[in-house]
């Protein structure tokens, strides 16, 4: 028990590497990646700290290069699902009891062995599974990873130390229990680092957790779960299962012991489970938490006082970074007439020469979609927009999946505001652009308020500081994360915490202490020194 209070680490933004030419960071990456392509894993689930193997297997390819096999995964089944939520119950009284420094050291280890001895390992395994650029996997699968890990000890210490006022011959407490239940983490294929955070974020808090992971990003999460064990994790407190969405759910939005959803996904997956566990709700022990980060179309917006270079690298890399896979990615933009030319020219030469390929040729700017399903999906929209009346494509346009899910990144400019894609969710490598004219500011940011149903990033350009002012207030509910002359991507833990609202989920700011308030539920404890002894208040006399 402890006999003090402890001060953890003070959290700091991990350090990205750049992987220069001849860097010492590049060599040793590079061979870890050959290493790692030229093994093919076996990769089983992971419950109640056991590998589980069903020898229903299924192989793993890197999407930039389908003829070429990782290795394989195990798939499992409803009972398997049984077993885990089994797992994390029994592992459930002695995690929860375990003194907070002891969990808190548990997620730092990790982070030290993430950022140290693992760092390769897990880069290697983002760039190969989920054709990720060098840059764009350590962003995520390390930095970001390492910054969740070691902000959410800090925050969780933080609300630790929130106690209400004790007068005198009291003593009030508040202690921040765990849920009751099991927490269930459904996570996303294209950032290592939520499918990392999902799970630990109620774990560090004292919860146990089902972990269901993307089927394309099962190479890269049974790394973080390999750190996780390294790191001290208990058996139970995180079991690692591979079944499909609807399987899991079908065992575990019946079950009793429910107690929270952290989801990353659709907008459509996520109000089918609400709606699932709304309709159950007298099945559970108590109100199931349910945290969710889910669509966007997310939208720049080039007033004609802004900077038509900054506009154009900003939707360059706003884009069309990891193949525009960023549930933030700028994927809508209405740009001022007056500066259309000049940001036309820029973000037509930036794009030409963008260079696109396997992500193990580091001088990749771009790089595969995740799979087939994606590719057929994107592609669909590419060539409708072909076919469409006043919409024209001034940049990319062309795909292949012979080798692998390649999309050239594409813009289309389209004269009607409320075409296709100016309003669904592609989750690819195509920004449609409206040009409006100069004088239809106010119309236009009133049309972009109407045309989507999300709100989760955006972006205003603009040098006129009352026009940023008047931006940013018209455009309140917009946007959870809003960005003025940048791009609407790239949020950090620390300093922009992410999530947003309206069909873009619940707005709980993963990478902040908001999040973690979601994984607690508060008991207050009054403790009376002198206790009342006559029933009779002053007002009786």
């Amino acid at each position: 028990m402890s006999n003090a209070f402890y001060q953890v680490p003070p959290a700091e933004n991990e350090p990205v590497l750049q992987y220069a030419p001849g860097s010492p960071e590049r060599a040793s990456l590079q061979a870890k990646i050959a290493q790692l392509k030229a093994t093919r894993v076996d990769i089983p689930m992971m419950i109640n700290g056991k590998e589980v193997r069903t020898g229903d297997t299924k192989t793993i390819h890197p999407p930039h290069e389908i003829a070429h096999t990782l290795g394989v995964y195990h798939k499992g089944s409803s009972e398997h699902v049984q077993s885990a939520i089994q797992a994390a119950l029994a592992a459930k009284p002695h995690w929860e009891n375990m003194d907070w420094h002891d969990r808190a050291a548990i997620f730092l280890k990790a982070a030290d062995l993430l950022a140290g001895p693992y760092r390769d390992k897990m880069n290697a395994a983002t760039m190969l599974c989920q054709s990720k650029n060098v840059f764009q996997a350590e962003i995520d699968a390390v930095a970001e990873l390492c910054d969740f890990f070691r902000f959410n000890v800090e925050y969780m210490t933080e609300m630790y130390m929130q106690q209400p006022l004790s007068p005198a011959t009291v003593w009030n407490r508040l202690e921040y229990r765990p849920l009751e239940g099991f927490v269930f983490a459904l996570t996303p294929f294209n950032f290592t680092s939520i499918a990392g955070n999902l799970p630990t974020a109620p774990a560090l808090m004292g919860n146990t957790v089902v972990w269901k992971v993307a089927e394309t990003q099962i190479y890269s999460a049974a790394v973080i779960m390999e750190i996780l064990m390294e790191a001290g994790l208990p058996p139970g407190v995180i079991n690692l299962i591979f079944v499909s969405g609807p399987v899991a759910g079908d065992v575990i939005f019946q079950h009793p012991d429910f107690g929270g959803l952290h989801f990353t996904g659709s907008t459509g997956v996520f109000q089918k489970m609400w709606n699932i566990i709304g309709s159950n709700i007298q099945t559970y022990r108590s109100y199931p938490r349910i945290v969710g980060e889910t669509g966007g179309k997310d939208f720049v917006v080039a007033h004609s006082s802004a900077d038509p270079v900054a506009v154009a690298t900003a939707l360059a890399r706003g884009a069309f970074e990891f193949q525009g896979q960023k549930c933030s990615a700028a994927s809508r933009a209405y740009i001022s007439a007056s500066i259309w030319k000049e940001v036309k020219s820029k973000l037509v030469e930036d794009i030409a020469s963008f260079k696109m390929g396997s992500p193990e040729d580091f001088g990749n700017f771009i790089n595969a979609v995740i799979d087939e399903k994606a590719f057929d999906k994107i592609s669909s929209y590419i060539q409708d927009a072909r076919e469409a009346k006043g919409v024209e494509i001034i940049a990319g346009g062309n795909f292949d999946k012979t080798k692998g899910y390649f999309i050239e990144p594409t813009v289309l400019v389209t004269e009607d505001p409320n075409y296709v894609t100016m309003c669904e969710e592609i989750f690819g490598p195509v920004l449609t652009i409206y040009v409006y004219r100069d004088d239809q500011y106010d119309e236009m940011l009133s049309l972009l308020d109407r045309t989507s149903p999300y709100a989760l990033t955006g972006a205003i350009f603009a040098r006129d500081r009352s026009v940023i002012q008047k931006t940013t207030r018209a455009l309140t509910h917009n946007a959870g994360n809003f960005y003025i002359n940048d791009k609407p991507t790239g949020a950090v833990v620390g300093q922009q915490p992410f999530g947003g609202a309206r069909g873009s989920g619940t707005n709980d700011k993963a990478g902040s202490i908001l999040n973690l308030y979601r994984w607690v539920s508060a008991r207050t404890i009054k403790e009376a020194f002198v206790s009342p002894t006559d029933y009779r208040y002053p007002f009786l006399g």
